[in-house]
């Protein structure tokens, strides 16, 4: 029980780390909640900061998730746990994207969670056969859409609704069917006043 409470704790810890907020302040001196759109992710950084350290911030919080899935899961691996190694993962990748998403660094206001939830899902990859081509078409339905579109936020929602169909396509195990699913209605809700202002056709395109 104590390797499972301590796994979990450093998974949101390590989700918490606010990537965008220390860069805005150690390279440019400035709150990034307070330029551009607000938001502490790498959408926003790329925007206030520039290409070079929006790029590695996208990076580091992919690793992210990533970290918590393959390093910090060997702490659940054969703990005896009433439910699977990989659903001790999932679980540990939930909690990373929601100290992504409500970091305890900054008043519990975070990002949006779709470069965490990219790292988790390359991390569930790595130990579930299938799910990486999921991912794959995933990714390209993101990089298609922002190639024609240049919206971040259009991508990342029409790739979340792709995600849990690619998903059962590749008939996927339940429990990651399930943990797709959530994770797309995840992102959905966090990219709300993003869904209302692309219908109002007043979204913002990165470049």
């Amino acid at each position: 029980m104590a390797r499972i409470i301590l796994a979990s704790l450093i998974s949101y810890l390590v989700g918490s780390i606010p990537t965008a907020y220390i860069f805005g302040r150690v390279l440019k001196g400035i709150d990034i909640r307070k330029s551009g759109s607000g938001n502490v992710g790498a959408t926003n950084a790329f925007r206030v900061l520039g290409k070079i350290p929006g790029i590695t911030v996208l990076i580091i919080d992919i690793l992210k998730g990533l970290f918590c899935v393959v390093v910090v899961g060997r702490l659940v691996t054969g703990s005896g746990l009433p439910v699977s190694d990989t659903v001790a993962k999932i679980v540990l990748g939930l909690i990373c994207i929601c100290g992504h998403n409500w970091t305890v660094f900054l008043q519990f206001k975070g990002g949006k969670g779709v470069a965490a939830t990219v790292g988790v899902l390359i991390g569930l990859a790595i130990i579930v056969p299938g799910l990486g081509k999921a991912l794959l078409l995933t990714v390209a339905i993101w990089a298609v859409t922002f190639a024609i579109f240049r919206t971040v936020s259009l991508s990342s929602v029409l790739s979340s609704i792709c995600l849990p169909i690619f998903v059962f396509l590749f008939k996927q195990p339940p429990e990651i069917m399930a943990v797709c699913l959530v994770l797309s209605i995840f992102i959905l809700l966090r990219h709300r006043s993003n869904i209302q202002r692309i219908i109002q056709g007043k979204e913002r395109r990165l470049f």
